[in-house]
């Protein structure tokens, strides 16, 4: 089936300061080759043509890679298959099936209309230590400094976070462990980052703390929603960072 009709039921707030609730809006002749966001993009048509209030939603690269796409579909970070919200596809939805939509759901992260929130406590958290500060002069030969391959893969996996803030919608405590674990390891782990690393586990850690996220736990739902698979050894790496930082000046 190439095009499917569907129940769309969306949660709509006019500002920060106003209650929210759901409004259902029927969809029909919905392309199965589209995305979800192509999807909203067609529902917003419909509603301007017809002088109502078109849904606001954050969206950038549509390509997966900037994470501003993020969305709760039917209780899941992102929706039902392991990506980011533009790349998924209605394909994955059936006919006359209902679909819940809401913004991400944590204090730090508070509405500001419809489904965009405010994530700007994750950029207050890469400005702690999220970068290289020290003078480290020209760039050097890629092989001027060797580097276990292990080693590599895991910083580049790390790197790979995206900053969608899918782990603390999905986290019940609300944590932002996953996302601050992933952007201190990727320097913990290579040496470009040791002269500045005890700095910068401490000081991410405790503006974490300072924006209100909650405490990991270990329910691992970060982890499972994660569009990048970043894993939840991160946390444990970022713990001990942590603790690193505690006994050392660097």
């Amino acid at each position: 089936m190439s095009n499917i009709n569907i129940k769309l039921r969306i949660w709509r707030q006019k500002s920060p300061s106003d209650v929210g609730r759901f409004v259902d809006y029927p969809m029909s002749d919905v392309s199965t080759h589209s995305s979800f966001l192509e999807m909203l993009d067609q529902l917003n048509r419909e509603l301007i043509n017809k002088g109502d209030v078109p849904v606001e939603f954050d969206s950038d690269c549509r390509e997966g890679i900037c994470g501003m796409c993020g969305l709760v579909i039917n209780g899941v970070a992102h929706g039902p298959v392991n990506t980011t919200t533009c790349q998924l596809h209605m394909r994955e939805f059936k006919d006359g099936q209902t679909i819940v939509v809401e913004p991400w759901r944590a204090g730090p992260f508070p509405v500001l209309k419809d489904l965009v929130v405010d994530r700007s406590a994750f950029d207050r958290i890469i400005g702690k230590g999220g970068y290289t500060s020290v003078a480290t002069g020209g760039a050097p030969d890629a092989n001027a400094i060797p580097i276990a391959k292990d080693l590599a893969e895991e910083a580049f996996e790390a790197a790979a976070c995206i900053g969608c803030g899918a782990c603390v919608a999905a986290c019940p405590n609300a944590s932002a462990s996953l996302f601050t674990g992933a952007k201190i390891s990727q320097f913990a782990l290579l040496p470009q980052g040791h002269p500045e690393r005890g700095r910068r586990a401490k000081a991410m850690v405790e503006q974490m703390d300072k924006e209100g996220f909650g405490n990991c736990s270990n329910h691992g739902e970060c982890e499972a929603v994660c569009p990048k698979e970043i894993p939840i050894s991160m946390i444990a790496r970022m713990k001990r960072e942590w603790m690193r930082s505690l006994f050392t000046s660097t």
